[in-house]
């Protein structure tokens, strides 16, 4: 005999729940690795909220405390970039060894695009700004300039296959603490554009980076906290914490230069390595 219930379409919450949850769309259903894109995504905006509220806005006010406001804010902004770096790292690998949802290269584009092309972009506006107001203009075109690389790569990254272990590009991570790195320096404005600008050239040029996996993913990690206390150092205006935040600047941009040089020795060696067994493949 059936049940009234049943034939009037009612079915027993328990069964419902059940029924909703076989049904969901795996598209919809979150892993570990996007747990961790999320918090770089959210590492990102909070960068953005600490350069507004601690560097901008005193700054517009004309508040007596702006300069060491704005160093703590500075540093907080950047270390926030670090940690959403670390997540970026990790999400990947965690992909890798466990299961990843079909959201989850979306949303490690989406997450990269906050954290390393508007927080870095915004950076570099507000420097031109606190600098001096007759540059903002200017630094507004770099802040632009940057954005658009970062957006132009992760769009290029999707689109093209390269063989394994490469990037095609400055990743993005590395653009954006290269960015960061080129603006605390205090370079002259105009120096500090064109550097800036050069890092955006690189993130969509064709060099090719390695991707940061094994031994190099972890040399990559011990830079990020070794960066992450410099910037605590300079916060709180440790002793010759300026020098070493400069210094760990410094080696930023000379790791930026010198790793397209090798990658174009490299690629310089293959080619006439190409050529010599092309012709002696050529001789009888």
């Amino acid at each position: 005999m059936i049940d009234p219930q049943t034939q009037a379409g009612w079915v027993p919450e328990a069964d419902m729940d059940g029924a909703d949850e076989e049904e969901m769309p795996l598209s919809l259903r979150l892993s570990i690795a996007d747990t961790l894109t999320l918090g770089n995504a959210t590492c990102g905006f909070m960068a953005v909220y600490f350069t507004t509220t601690g560097i901008l806005i005193p700054h517009l006010t004309g508040s007596d405390e702006a300069t060491g406001m704005a160093r703590h804010s500075a540093a907080t902004a950047v270390i926030l970039m670090l940690c959403a770096a670390v997540f970026d790292l990790f999400d990947g690998l965690v992909a890798r060894k466990l299961r990843s949802s079909p959201m989850g290269a979306e949303l490690d584009n989406l997450s990269d695009l906050i954290s390393f092309g508007l927080a870095p972009a915004y950076f570099v506006l507000v420097y031109g700004m606190v600098a001096d107001d007759a540059h903002q203009r200017v630094a507004a075109v770099g802040g632009i300039v940057v954005l658009l690389a970062v957006v132009l790569r992760l769009a290029r990254f999707s689109c093209v296959t390269l063989k394994d272990g490469t990037f095609q590009g400055m990743p993005s991570p590395f653009g954006a603490l290269t960015v960061v790195s080129i603006v605390l320096l205090e370079l002259p404005f105009f120096a500090t554009l064109l550097a800036v600008l050069g890092t955006a050239w690189l993130m969509v040029s064709r060099v090719e980076y390695p991707k940061p996996r094994g031994r190099l993913a972890g040399a990559m990690l011990g830079w990020i906290v070794l960066s992450m206390g410099l910037l605590v150092g300079w916060a709180f205006d440790a002793p010759s914490a300026q020098l070493l935040l400069q210094t760990g600047c410094a080696l930023q941009l000379v790791m930026g230069a010198v790793i397209p040089l090798f990658a174009t020795a490299r690629r310089v060696n293959n080619f006439r390595d190409n050529r010599r067994e092309a012709r002696a493949a050529q001789l009888p």
